[in-house]
């Protein structure tokens, strides 16, 4: 029977070794966007990480007969957890060799690691991040996902079925809409038109100069937006300033849209350059090369899929036009920019909003993830 050890990372050697791993996993893949290693790289930091100035964490790496075979880390969020009255060990940058054994062993050091503590149920995986790149990937392995959407191989989700896992929520789905002159779009427009001549919804631009203005105002929106959903994590204040925070260099303010209605905020639907386009050519930055690749891209490159990473519209606005108003807003002003096409992401598949909105468009879900549960105590 194969050796597999367990080793808790400490040394700066072992970060390196955790944080480049999935070039292991990914050799060859052709769909696999590297993430950028700075980023990987201030998660594991608590001076950098917001996860780690509210929360705890370990990190471990999987030997098999001496090798490295596999990563995990192993969380504690102590205030989302008391906010929704739960006791959730949180695990994430799952990654291993295509090996059972190895599998069970990172996630039975999971398991040990919640229950040494009182935590009664694992949940994820999430990278520290409740909005980035999380769940397994589950369906749609024929093109390469875009910004903040997570890619894994087949045996992931076999793997987790096997272990005993179950599905925690609705999965979570992205949506592909091809700015096409088609019947569907015109209709749309023909039913943001009624709205705009109607002058009760009006939509306006993100005004960056009000940086921390227009991040309170999607917290709130956030807060009561999402909170229909089964599982709604919500947000924290810091959590997503610093999740926006590298999007204020890259967004065009005119695709940061905001419905209002007699000067409230009522709705949110943000678009941004789907710089995975970009991504996928340099290599996570690992080498310095790669930054030059970076800048050389960034200028050169068009990225040809506007991505729109949150569609929120308050409860008692929904049926109202908000959302086909933003909706018809947005792809216009992306056509006009030269983008092909929309992706949203990442949605649940049971949002009574922006899924039916979507599809009325003639969007197509193209990829789904699934995050799980697994029970730890007893």
């Amino acid at each position: 029977m194969a050796d597999i050890q367990i080793v808790k990372v400490g040394s700066q050697a072992q970060v390196n070794d955790f944080i480049t791993f999935p070039w292991q996993v990914y050799l060859g893949d052709p769909l696999w966007v590297p993430p950028l290693l700075p980023e990987r790289r201030a998660a594991l930091d608590p001076e950098k990480s917001i996860f780690l100035q509210r929360g705890e964490a370990d990190f471990f790496l999987a030997y098999k007969d001496g090798r490295l075979a596999g990563t995990v880390c192993a969380a504690e969020d102590p205030p989302t957890n008391q906010n929704r009255g739960t006791k959730e060990c949180v695990f994430g940058f799952l990654d291993y060799i295509e090996d059972y054994q190895v599998f069970q062993a990172l996630i039975d050091r999971a398991v040990g690691w919640g229950r040494e503590r009182g935590l009664d149920t694992l949940y994820g995986p999430w990278n520290l991040d409740y909005e980035n790149a999380y769940g397994v990937l589950v369906e749609g392995r024929d093109v390469p996902p875009v910004l903040m959407c997570g890619h894994s191989p087949a045996y992931y989700s076999s793997f987790m079925d096997r272990y005993g896992f179950t599905p925690a929520r609705a999965q979570n789905i992205a949506l592909r809409i091809d700015l096409k002159d088609t019947p569907r779009f015109r209709r749309l427009s023909r039913l943001a038109g009624r709205v705009r001549k109607q002058g009760r919804v009006t939509v306006r631009e993100a005004d960056l100069s009000r940086w921390k203005e227009e991040v309170d105002v999607v917290h709130y929106l956030l807060g009561k937006a999402l909170a229909h959903l089964d599982d709604s994590i919500g947000w924290h204040r810091e959590a997503l300033e610093a999740t926006l925070a590298p999007f204020k260099t890259i967004a065009d303010p005119a695709l940061i849209l905001f419905a209002e209605v007699a000067g409230e905020t009522v709705g949110f639907l943000p678009g941004i350059p789907n710089l995975n386009e970009i991504f996928i050519d340099v290599n996570g930055l690992r080498y310095p090369w790669n930054y030059i690749q970076l800048a050389w891209l960034m200028k050169t490159r068009q990225p040809n899929c506007l991505s729109a990473k949150s569609v929120l519209v308050l409860p008692e606005f929904w049926n109202t036009g908000v959302i086909v108003l933003l909706m018809d807003e947005l792809a216009s002003r992306a056509k006009a920019r030269g983008y092909k096409w929309i992706d949203m992401s990442i949605t649940s598949a049971d949002n009574p909003t922006s899924v039916l909105t979507a599809e009325k468009m003639g969007a197509e879900i193209y990829k789904r993830w699934q995050v799980y549960h697994y029970p730890i105590s007893g």
